[in-house]
């Protein structure tokens, strides 16, 4: 679940850090689809993971930039003076989504007690049967989809790609940059001691180092069809995992006795006309982020 990612993270910044959980103020995770059993995931993940119950804990959700702001929101608190030590996390498992019946049938079974104490079993499979139809016998697969527009991530990116004339060779070309440099970053022991082990394993799911423009070339596109420019090579890749970030102010991380990373100087997040998506406006403001910090 993901949970057990979140909870991991959280886990391994501590042990790599060898921070006392006593001393944390606060704690955020950012994520996009949520379990119904722990949508306040931020809490649930920091708890099974040891810390105390009394430290507040709260979880974000803006699209693939929701972990982004939950690091923004750590920055706040600490600029606010409400705390000194925040864990910024996200998390997503998209190979477990929550998969829901039709509304009618949930509907149906939420008051199923009732008809069992009224008519028992057999009141209870009248009161099921009773006006249902063929289309209620049937579920809702979630899609990363925005709720207004209908539209998919990969529309509303190719969308975007024909409005700054990004051209498919160059989103190819980006692409075997970005698997080659992944593949070699993992080879030169860039991510030593950054990855926590899963199942003993610290290898990254998606990556094809092996990726030429000419073998992504051939790919079809896999949205607007059929003179999109995105295909499954060089779109955004589905998978899961988990990442933790801890935020001080730099008193309070010299007083600890850590040496910061990075600071954090400025963040922006904007809205756009909602027929271009709200995805392209993440990729925009990650890179603003990003930027910012030195």
């Amino acid at each position: 679940m993901a949970v057990d990612l979140q909870r991991l993270a959280f886990q391994g910044l501590v042990t790599k850090t060898a921070l006392n959980k006593e001393d944390v103020d606060y704690i955020l995770s950012g994520t996009v689809i949520q379990e119904v059993r722990t949508s306040n995931i931020a809490r649930e993940a920091a708890i099974n993971a040891g810390f105390p119950a009394s430290i507040g804990a709260h979880t974000v959700s803006m699209a693939c930039i929701s972990s982004s702001v939950a690091i923004s929101s750590a920055a706040e608190k600490i600029m606010s003076g409400k705390a000194s030590v925040v864990l910024a996390g996200g998390v997503e498992t998209f190979s477990d989504t929550p998969i829901r019946l039709s509304r009618h049938l949930r509907q149906k079974l939420i008051t199923m007690s009732k008809a069992i104490k009224k008519g028992g079993p057999i009141g209870a499979v009248r009161h099921l049967l009773k006006g249902l139809k063929m289309k209620d016998i049937s579920l809702e697969i979630p899609a990363i989809a925005n709720y207004t527009t209908g539209e998919v991530m990969g529309v509303s990116s190719d969308k975007l790609s024909a409005k700054f004339g990004v051209s498919r060779l160059e989103q190819d070309e980006f692409t075997v940059r970005s698997h080659s440099l992944a593949g070699k970053a993992h080879a030169d022991g860039w991510y030593d001691g950054e990855i926590v082990p899963y199942k003993g394993s610290t290898e990254e799911n998606g990556i094809k180092a092996s990726s030429t423009v000419e073998s992504v070339s051939k790919l079809k596109p896999a949205f607007v069809k059929p003179h999109g420019t995105h295909t499954a090579a060089n779109s955004s890749y589905l998978t899961d995992g988990a990442a933790a970030s801890l935020i001080m102010s730099e008193e309070k991380a010299l007083e600890l006795g850590f040496k910061p990373m990075a600071y954090i100087r400025d963040w922006s997040f904007k809205a756009c006309d909602v027929s271009l998506r709200y995805f392209g406006v993440c990729v925009l403001v990650c890179v603003i982020l990003l930027s910012r910090i030195v």
